[in-house]
């Protein structure tokens, strides 16, 4: 683009302060600045000026450019210029000087002092004023696509790092698709395709705005696949918008980026309807939005897998039903925790054993495949210990042991107790669990005094806790999943679940259900509780 062609595309519909207590000099500045394609609003005194820029600004026209003359009456130019300069919202708005008064060096470096852009020395050609005007508008535009540019890179950084924290391929496209708004302008969905498995995510719309239903974003979804490529990188590819469901964005073609960081792995697409972008500088960093999103997929996905694996050792050793118990009741609650939180290594069981019936709950510490495999071990390993010795000081000793030689870098936590129904004679050993809670058939509840070291650090046990279980009173076992709450000491949970425990229902099944719905919603911990109950009749025989 040639000189004149630039300085026409820049004068056309750009507005211009003219300021200037002179009314011959506004009207014949004016005049100039008219036919050159500019839009003029002449003021006669600096308050004028202020006052014409406030109402400006709270209408959201401000001027492009401002000429002020340095002899204004009320407030000589320079200091007009050192306040306008002053105000953020209107600090970028370039500002002429002008003067009929000879000038010097003195003049000008005072212009430029107080924050102005040119100095003019008038009367002047109409084509020099023209240039000076446009010199004015290039530098301002210049600076101001800077500016939004360096914005576009801080929201870009700022989005990597939004994606890069997704904790599952559901929440990345959420992320990655309000991310892509925020950097077009755009409504935006992003696709992440997992085998058979899509994981879509939307922009965040306005209420008014329809959702696409399940066939739109099936019919999405299958139109992605097939311009998807196998090879690795990033690709743009335009979509007519005939083949694009109106829903997403409505009439009008779709610019898809297409990325993968390789072969075989997963592929995910940033879909925005066409946006003008002249100078190319939002196109690029969608782009580097798409690769991130595509390099945030990989472990992610990784971690699905893990995940799948941990909960399924988790959940397939966990009993899916307890013994029959003579003489008492028992009951136990298993809630896993959300699809977005981490394994856990939390376990119970129940074993009828010679001595009596040998109640557990404990948790691996650690959230990952390993402890879900530990907690496997530990729990096959109670069970084999009980059969020669269910006496709960031993065998918790035992599994410390067994911790220390085969995984020394673990550490559990882990409460027994055996009770023999006939009697009611309960004896508790605890490793670094919540004690017991025991609740008698009257309402009264405390917990067990039992405490001691956790497993796996090869510190002594003391000797079991031994009480007494009165016909009709109810042991409860938990684990810290159900209180634990981020911010609030867990002495302050315990003497909670506490107060609900004694008020609760006394058939252990009726206790257990009601202490989930006090304390078990949006957890993010997986929940295990175990309550048994003495039959509130006459002693029955030992099993």
């Amino acid at each position: 683009m040639n000189a004149i062609a630039l300085g026409t595309a820049i004068d056309r519909g750009s507005t211009v302060l003219v300021v200037d207590d002179t009314p011959a000099n506004r009207y014949a500045m004016g005049a100039v600045l008219s036919r050159a394609g500019h839009r003029v609003v002449p003021v006669a005194s600096a308050g004028e000026a202020l006052v014409e820029l406030d109402v400006r600004m709270r209408a959201g026209s401000l001027p492009d450019v401002a000429l002020v003359d340095v002899g204004l009456p009320d407030l000589n130019g320079y200091e007009l210029c050192r306040r306008v300069k002053a105000l953020p919202s209107l600090a970028a708005i370039p500002v002429v000087h002008f003067s009929a008064q000879p000038s010097g060096p003195d003049a000008r470096c005072r212009a430029l002092d107080a924050g102005g852009e040119a100095y003019l020395t008038v009367p002047a050609e109409p084509e020099e004023i023209r240039a000076v005007v446009r010199a004015a508008l290039r530098g301002a535009r210049e600076l101001t696509d800077v500016q939004a540019q360096f914005g576009r890179l801080a929201l870009l950084s700022e989005t990597v790092v939004g994606v890069q924290g997704a904790r599952c391929l559901g929440e990345l496209a959420g992320t990655a698709a309000d991310a892509t708004a925020r950097l077009t302008g755009q409504s935006a969905a992003v696709f992440v395709l997992g085998g058979d498995e899509v994981h879509a995510g939307l922009s965040r719309r306005a209420a008014h705005t329809p959702v696409p239903d399940a066939a739109e974003r099936a019919a999405a979804a299958a139109l992605v696949r097939r311009v998807m490529c196998a090879r690795g990188g990033v690709r743009t590819a335009l979509v007519p918008g005939s083949l694009w469901p109106a829903a997403y964005f409505g009439p009008g073609d779709v610019r898809l980026v297409l990325a993968r960081t390789g072969q075989g792995h997963l592929p995910v697409c940033l879909a925005t309807p066409v946006y003008e972008d002249p100078a190319g500088r939002v196109g690029p960093l969608v782009v580097q939005l798409a690769r991130a999103v595509a390099l945030a997929a990989e472990p992610l996905v990784m971690y699905e897998r893990e995940r799948h694996v941990a909960l399924t050792l988790q959940r397939s050793f966990l009993p899916a039903e307890l013994p029959h118990v003579p003489g008492a009741e028992v009951a136990f609650r298993y809630v896993p925790a959300s699809r977005q939180a981490e394994i856990g290594g939390d376990f119970y069981m129940a074993l009828p054993t010679p001595a009596g019936f040998l109640m557990g709950i404990g948790d691996v510490v650690g959230h990952s495949l390993d402890a879900a495999t530990v907690m496997v071990e530990m729990r096959h390993a109670l069970r084999a210990y009980s059969l020669e010795d269910p006496c709960p000081a031993r065998l918790v000793t035992r599994l410390d042991r067994m911790l220390q030689r085969y995984h020394p870098e673990v550490t559990a936590t882990l409460c027994l107790a055996l009770v023999d129904p006939a009697t009611g004679r309960t004896h508790i050993a605890n490793a670094g669990h919540i004690p017991p809670l025991l609740v008698s058939a009257g309402g009264e509840a405390r917990y067990a005094d039992a405490a001691g070291p956790l497993l796996g650090l090869g510190l002594p046990h003391p000797e079991p806790t031994a009480l007494d279980v009165a016909p009709g009173d109810r042991i409860l076992m938990v684990t810290d999943g159900l209180i634990e709450t981020r911010g609030v000491d867990l002495s302050e949970s315990m003497e909670q679940l506490r107060g609900a425990a004694a008020a609760a229902p006394a058939p252990p099944d009726a206790l257990c259900d009601t202490l989930l719905s006090c304390f078990g919603r949006d957890r993010g911990d997986d929940i295990a509780l175990i309550a048994l109950r003495t039959a509130p009749s006459a002693a029955v025989p030992s099993p």
